[in-house]
């Protein structure tokens, strides 16, 4: 489809959300980086954000910054803590000398942890019973999280949120897919709850729309409050993108400034997330034993899956059509002309990861003609290389200096 060039162009014009304005419609999605050895943000972590920034997006994610201990899933993952302050202000100020925005993208992974040591004995979620993503962890079963529990996550974002303006984030992203526990609450694979907050999906959203609540009133008023959501879990027993709708209804009337729309689960259907399936080689990569059983597993049930560009969008659509909310599109986006297509269909923004992994200066050479198509070819090797020294990198490419990643960001 030919689009006007006023199309196209819009993408490159300023974007308010919330109190924050974006110099483009272009905006970095969180993609776990690995660049935080035992929770502390590295100077590879800088680097890594810096250079996008520099390639002209809008605004770039940190990922996974997680809420509290309990909340990680992984030991080497952002910890939003007093003690991370400093190196996330190094983080933030780079990211702001080029010129962009950066948010923190702030989660808790419920049953979905893989850290050695919880404060209690199976991990929360939102129903009890079998836990398959602790069948490698050794935790094979989950606990229906309390009232009284639920409060004290609600807290726990909160504060994250407080220490994310402290750290001088411009934006918060609340992670509400992929299988960590808000999404545990969406989903009717997870939420088998029969109380106020379970049954039909306005009850399955009504935990994570207090979240938000929460993180609107202790930060809205300072920084974008913005929500990941996903348009389908990619599975038959799974939430649709009917239920993403009313989900996005429910969070537009609880007033989040912007919605990212993404898909698939990290357990039950990762080639969702990635619109393309794992090569043989890079799993075979993969360092870390856990992960790479893991990913071994799942792909017993990948089913047969091309590439295609925009590979969520007939599914985003219909989000698009349930709410007036800014909207931001993710899922594929690789070329100027798919960009065109996402700004035709009426969403405010588009979210890139792995074209911008390819190539961090993707933005400035869409602007300035040098290039129409990302050169990402989607092989998912930059999924794994999170897990080796240097951090998440295009493996077209030398990978990251493994010193910086073992150095302490403000150090």
């Amino acid at each position: 489809m030919d689009l006007p060039q006023a199309t196209t162009a819009r993408v490159f014009t300023p974007l308010q959300i919330g109190p924050l304005r974006l110099r483009n419609r272009f905006i970095k999605s969180a993609t776990n980086e690995g660049m935080a050895k035992g929770g502390v943000p590295s100077k590879m972590l800088v680097e890594h954000h810096r250079r996008i920034a520099a390639g002209g997006v809008g605004m770039t994610t940190v990922a996974y910054c997680a809420v509290s201990p309990d909340g990680r899933t992984f030991e080497d993952q952002v910890s939003l803590n007093r003690e991370s302050l400093p190196h996330l202000r190094a983080l933030t100020d780079a990211v702001h000398r080029e010129g962009a925005a950066i948010c923190a993208q702030i989660t808790h992974g419920g049953a979905f942890t893989f850290v050695p040591k919880l404060t209690t004995k199976y991990p929360r979620s939102a129903s009890g019973g079998f836990n398959a993503a602790g069948v490698l962890s050794g935790r094979l079963f989950r606990t229906a999280m309390t009232r009284l529990e639920m409060e004290a996550v609600i807290g726990e974002f909160a504060a994250a949120a407080r220490l994310a303006r402290e750290a001088g984030f411009d934006a918060v992203e609340i992670h509400m897919g992929h299988g960590y526990l808000l999404s545990q609450f969406l989903s009717p694979m997870y939420n088998k709850r029969r109380d106020a907050w379970g049954g039909t999906t306005e009850k399955r959203a009504r935990f994570p729309a207090e979240v938000l609540r929460a993180v609107l009133d202790a930060v809205g008023n300072d920084l974008a409050v913005t929500c990941k959501i996903c348009v389908t879990e990619g599975v038959k027993k799974g939430a649709s993108a009917e239920d993403a709708a009313i989900v996005a209804r429910v969070l537009e009337s609880t007033g989040a400034h912007l919605l990212v729309l993404s898909g698939g689960m990290n357990v039950e259907s990762p080639w969702a997330i990635f619109g393309s399936k794992m090569p043989d080689e890079a799993v075979s990569s993969i360092q870390n034993t856990v992960v790479r059983v893991a990913t071994r597993l799942m792909r017993l049930f990948e089913p047969k899956i091309e590439f295609r560009e925009l590979y969520f969008r007939e599914h985003s659509q219909k989000v698009r059509a349930a709410v007036t909310m800014p909207l931001a599109y993710l899922g594929g986006a690789k070329s100027l002309a798919g960009v065109g297509t996402v700004m035709a269909d009426g969403f405010d923004a588009v979210v890139m990861g792995r074209a911008l992994i390819h190539d961090a200066g993707l933005v400035n050479k869409f602007r300035d003609g040098s290039t129409t198509v990302s050169g990402c070819t989607a092989c998912n090797h930059c999924v794994v290389m999170m897990y080796t020294a240097g951090g998440t990198s295009c493996v077209l490419f030398p990978p990251n200096d493994p010193e910086l990643n073992r150095t302490p960001a403000a150090a």
